[in-house]
């Protein structure tokens, strides 16, 4: 494939040769960091020839990027994914395991960043609100807030609460996230007790009843879908974050705030380097529906080329793209349809979850000789077991134990009960890597499974979650004056984004951070230089 190397935005090589600052000085004033949801790595080498010059182009002909990003860790799922890529470590550091796990005292699921303690801001719907309490490590943006005692500021928004959250930490000065049924933007009580007059303003009824009642066309003119309000169904209105969401509108909503943060919030105009993380979920919210070879996630990624294209053409009038580094990376890939890998004769299959649960609670029930609902749920491949329902003298290892016997009965080929990934007893293989990077101690008793490759535990559409390349490939890219140009073809993970961002701005790496500087993409530091060499003096005359 052809890649042109005329540089579209040339601002950067102007600057190349001058010395790098760091986050103390404001060098630079702002770092971005873009993060598609379910945008899997291979997708800009599918779509790179229609990509346009200043979108994803940037990064990939522009910028050092690594086109064999994975993640090594078996639960690819939004919440851990955005988690990994802001602390620099896998589950197994940070905690956060899955989207959503059971938790005893509320006797049910609940989201891996929802606070009883917190409420909502920016909207009239009563609540709980979201904080990031559940993070076990640090992220890149709580460094960089304690290396500038505070001056620098730290921002996250997406669509999801988790996304915008999970990746900026305790210390970031506000997250916010999309009200599902209205569409307002909104933080909570944890980031500050009430809405500033900018946001309050922003969220007016008509700017985001704007994005209602349009078509969505691709570039020959197809009609790929609609914002009209509809019922979904269940005869229930689709609500605002579906209805939108879906399409790329909901990225035009999210860079339209974004544009509006970053000049009510004065970001990049303080005296240190600020940070910004933008989670796309577009693309996951539609990718679910249609998979990923659809016609719909290609006129999806082209519409988001020109979006993010749009969005650095803003950064460079705002501030000089010599100013700013920008960071292009992804939660997680996505498995394609069931029917897709069917037609290719490729093994697929769908397996029911709702009948899964039933399964393995009889299976344990016959073990134990009593009848029980011994499985509380199932957010595959991980099952979680209702501890009350084991007779006393059973521990959470044995039960763990017992549904992993049934998972296996029930065709996975393998399971790994929590307490197994606590004490490290895995195959000492890339497999048994992963399943460990992947423990947490939230979510009561539970045991992760090993499906066979392209498993869906859905009828229709498709999925994510498993320890497979589909699900872990995710792109890789930086863009800024410390970066090499080029493609740099050795195998990466997420986890390297934060410490590698950490040595270039001269802060400490997260706490819990296991990935690598990729020094490989540093521009080299100019020569210095030589000093002139010593004059030689004459010897001295000897004394008469």
């Amino acid at each position: 494939m052809f890649r042109s190397r005329l540089l579209v935005l040339p601002t950067v090589l102007l600057v190349a040769a001058a010395a790098f600052g760091t986050a103390y000085q404001g060098n630079p004033r702002l770092v971005v960091i873009l993060i598609i949801d379910q945008f899997r790595g291979d997708y800009l080498e599918r779509y790179h020839d229609e990509f346009g010059p200043s979108g994803f182009r940037t990064f990939t002909d522009h910028g050092a990027y690594f086109p064999a990003c994975y993640y090594n860790y078996a639960n690819t799922r939004t919440a851990p994914g955005h988690a990994t890529i802001g602390t620099g470590t896998y589950s197994m550091g940070h905690g956060i395991f899955s989207n959503e796990w059971w938790d005893a005292s509320h006797k049910a699921m609940v989201s891996s960043v929802v606070d009883d303690s917190t409420k909502l801001v920016g909207t009239d719907v009563e609540g709980p609100g979201s904080s990031p309490h559940n993070l076990l490590s640090d992220t890149l943006g709580d460094e960089l807030r304690l290396a500038t005692q505070g001056n620098s500021r730290v921002y996250g928004i997406g669509l999801k609460d988790r996304a915008a959250i999970l990746t900026t930490g305790f210390s970031a000065n506000a997250a916010f996230w999309l009200d599902h049924t209205s569409g307002a933007w909104v933080t909570s009580t944890y980031y500050m007790q009430t809405a500033p007059h900018w946001l309050a303003m922003f969220n007016e009824p008509s700017r985001a009843r704007k994005y209602l009642n349009l078509d969505w066309k691709n570039n020959n003119g197809e009609l790929m879908g609609s914002t009209a309000p509809r019922e979904g169904p269940d005869g229930k209105p689709v609500d605002y974050f579906d209805l939108v969401g879906s399409t790329p509108y909901a990225n035009d909503y999210e860079f339209e705030f974004a544009r509006e943060l970053i000049e009510q919030e004065k970001l990049g105009q303080g005296t240190a380097t600020d940070l910004l993380v933008i989670s796309l979920s577009a693309n996951d919210i539609l990718g679910h529906q249609v998979g990923p070879d659809s016609p719909q996630i290609h006129a999806m990624a082209l519409a988001l080329d020109r979006q993010i294209g749009d969005f650095m053409g803003f950064l460079a009038r705002q501030f000089g793209l010599a100013q700013v580094w920008v960071v292009l990376s992804a939660d997680h890939g996505i498995a394609p349809l069931t029917e897709t890998v069917t037609k290719l004769h490729i093994p697929g299959e769908v397996a029911s979850t709702s009948d899964m649960r039933k399964e393995l609670s009889k299976a344990v029930a016959t073990r134990l000789g009593r009848s029980g609902e011994y499985v509380r749920s199932v957010s595959f491949p991980i099952v979680f077991l209702d501890a009350d329902a084991f007779p006393p003298k059973y521990s959470e290892a044995d039960a763990e134990l017992f549904v992993a016997a049934a998972m296996k009965g029930a065709g996975f080929r393998s399971a790994f009960t929590k307490q197994q990934l606590a004490e490290g007893e895995v195959p000492p293989t890339p497999l048994g890597r992963m399943y460990a990077n992947s423990y947490s101690p939230y979510g009561g008793w539970w045991v992760m499974g090993l499906p066979a490759p392209y498993t869906l535990a859905r009828t229709s559409g498709t999925d994510h979650g498993m320890p497979y390349g589909y699900d872990q490939h995710v792109p890789l890219a930086f863009y800024g004056i410390p970066f090499k140009p080029g493609m740099y073809r050795e195998q990466v993970e997420p986890i390297d984004l934060a410490p590698t961002l950490a040595v270039l701005l001269g802060i400490n790496k997260p706490t819990s951070a296991t990935g690598r500087v990729l020094t490989e993409a540093f521009v080299p530091p100019a020569p210095s230089v030589a000093s002139p060499p010593a004059r030689s003096r004459p010897a001295p005359e000897p004394h008469p």
